[in-house]
């Protein structure tokens, strides 16, 4: 019965493999992925992928898309639908040198398998002092999608990131998902990397530079992805695109907004948020997540800790209900984060008025 429930929550999307056109240097994040999971497997033999249908039917979200083929049922794994069991097999294969990549078929499924990820995994090195080193990633969609439930929506970037030992990163763009999984394998630590389902299919503008096979993020290092004055707007994820559009609505009201694109969860770039809000003065964070010991509580700590003086208005949390997920279509929108919520939230930072009806 839970294989038959799980089944019915894929969605999988049939795109080209790596396509993506040479004149117009566009690459959706599911070939972004796929790519750097082919090029890191084939410049480093310890490096596998295990999961639920990451083989065979090549990955639930077609991530996974041509490498058993290329490499093998010794390096693409087909598991059992058991995330405990696997993902301790990860773990104890990356004690032992090799750099498994696990797939979760979505990251709320993680929780069977926490105890091999926080205890095993993040804790090992420094209750070993430095002997012994995890380099594994954790890898699949987190946040909401569209339609799935309470048991599939959940955002666990403020749930991981609270971890010390682990690496958490979220991707936005083909070049995010390109450098950043690429560091992540790459790295001696373990990493969560939490992609989202409904990015996958979205294409984004990437240079040579990018697809370059030695192409590589650092981790722990935001982006700004939109320079501005006049207020700071965080986001990870599926978040920054709205971040973006917020952006171009206010600057046609004359408000100049300056998104970070934070990529890094754990570490989180403080640096650069506090530049930034020490620039614009004012501070809108944004996420999908519960707002109670969110990923935009902490960013809010931390400038009232570093850059309290700068402010010139109270900082603004943008984050979804804190329900867990409605099924319904139209109670499931009233629970997560709008563009329209953004621009609010940033008029309100910058003093201009916003009418009574719309704020409501």
């Amino acid at each position: 019965m839970l294989g038959v429930i799980r089944n019915k929550t894929i969605r999988p999307s049939f795109s080209a493999f790596r396509f993506f056109s040479s004149s117009a240097k566009q690459m959706t994040v599911r070939d972004a992925l796929n790519s750097a999971l082919d090029e890191e497997m084939s410049a480093d033999s310890k490096v596998f992928l295990m999961g639920e249908e990451v083989g065979e039917y090549q990955g639930a979200y077609k991530i996974t898309k041509g490498l058993l083929e290329k490499y093998g049922p010794e390096r693409v794994l087909d598991t059992p639908i058991t995330e405990a069991g696997f993902t301790g097999i990860g773990v104890g294969a990356a004690y032992y040198g090799l750099k498994p990549v696990v797939e979760f078929m979505t990251f709320n499924f993680s929780m069977q398998a926490i105890d091999h990820i926080i205890n095993s995994a993040a804790k090992s090195n420094y209750m070993s002092a430095g002997q012994i080193s995890v380099p594994i990633v954790f890898r699949g969609p987190n946040g909401a999608a569209a339609g799935v439930g309470a048991q599939h929506s959940h955002c666990y970037a403020s749930w991981y990131g609270s971890c010390p030992g682990l690496k958490v990163l979220a991707p936005y763009s083909a070049e995010d998902a390109r450098g950043l999984l690429k560091a992540a394998i790459r790295d001696p630590d373990p990493v969560v990397f939490l992609e989202n389902e409904l990015l996958y299919g979205e294409s984004f503008p990437v240079s040579a530079e990018v697809l370059d096979s030695s192409f590589c993020l650092p981790i722990g290092k935001a982006k700004i992805e939109r320079e501005g004055k006049d207020v700071t707007i965080t986001a990870f994820s599926k978040m920054v695109g709205f971040a973006l559009k917020a952006a171009e609505i206010l600057e046609k009201e004359g408000i100049s907004a300056e998104v970070i694109n934070l990529r890094s969860i754990r570490p989180l770039d403080r640096p650069t948020i506090n530049a930034s809000v020490r620039k614009t003065n004012r501070l809108v964070t944004v996420e999908e997540g519960f707002p109670q010991h969110g990923v935009g509580a902490e960013i809010c700590t931390s400038v009232i800790e570093e850059s309290f003086g700068y402010l010139d208005a109270p900082v603004e949390r943008i984050a979804g209900a804190d329900v867990p997920m409605p099924y319904a279509a139209n109670l499931e929108r009233l629970a997560v984060p709008h563009v329209e919520d953004i621009v609010r939230a940033a008029k309100r930072a910058c003093h201009r008025s916003v009418p009574l009806a719309a704020a409501a």
